[in-house]
């Protein structure tokens, strides 16, 4: 499906999900081992053995941000949510085949991770993973929400499709997601180092205003730009 050239500057979409959309994050420890990936192997420089990490929380907040940032960047993430059995991100790459080199180590060393983890062998994501160029500065901020509100599946599976049933319940649900980088843009501080929000301040004057537009998304249904994606 990945039809989209990339060169470096552009900016994707980028999602996938697990073979036979079987869960791929089942506990917390999965969690943290793919986001503290995300900033790990975001270096054109070999990554050093992810087994002898500790991989908590306070490891991806404080051990990372104590030491001075010395990678030389593949991409940048600009936004990200985690689920169950799929992920979104959008990235910009940096370097060429930036992208490609990093959903390489991405794919490759979290499926080796739950592999072994869970006593099982063969691919754990579907396939390449899809891409999809962002050509617009409107678009750009739809998929920001898009993003943002994908988590509230896990409680409100066809929210899209139906009309969120609880507003405020909602929003409560997305203000309390640790795996997305919603948080971090709404002043919740979370996983900052991960992303790149020198774009997104562009376009927002404060995070009451990205909050605000994201919260507008619960009152559509089926957004028109964003169709048939996971």
């Amino acid at each position: 499906m990945r039809k989209c050239r990339f060169a470096p500057g552009g900016i994707y979409h980028i999602y996938n999900r697990g073979v036979d959309k079987r869960e791929v994050f089942i506990s917390e420890s999965d969690y943290i081992r793919f986001l503290c990936s995300l900033y790990r192997f975001n270096d054109i420089a070999p990554t050093s053995n992810l087994h002898r990490i500790a991989y908590d929380v306070r490891g991806l907040t404080s051990n990372i941000s104590d030491k001075p940032d010395k990678r030389k960047r593949l991409v940048n993430i600009l936004y990200y949510a985690l689920r169950p059995n799929h992920f979104h991100m959008t990235l910009q790459e940096l370097i060429e085949k930036g992208i490609e080199k990093f959903m390489q180590k991405i794919g490759t060393g979290y499926t080796m991770y739950f592999n072994k983890k869970n006593k099982r062998s063969g691919a754990l994501f579907q396939g390449t993973f899809k891409a999809i160029a962002i050509e617009s500065e409107r678009y750009l901020m739809e998929i920001s929400r898009y993003i943002h509100l994908n988590p509230l599946k896990n409680i409100e599976p066809e929210f899209r499709e139906k009309g969120v049933e609880n507003i405020d319940k909602a929003k409560d649900f997305l203000l309390h997601y640790k795996w997305s980088s919603f948080l971090d843009y709404v002043s919740i501080k979370n996983f900052p180092l991960l992303i790149n929000n020198e774009i997104h301040k562009g376009y927002f004057k404060d995070a009451s205003q990205h909050k605000d537009f994201v919260f507008e998304g619960l009152f559509e249904v089926k957004p028109r730009t964003c169709k048939g994606i996971l």
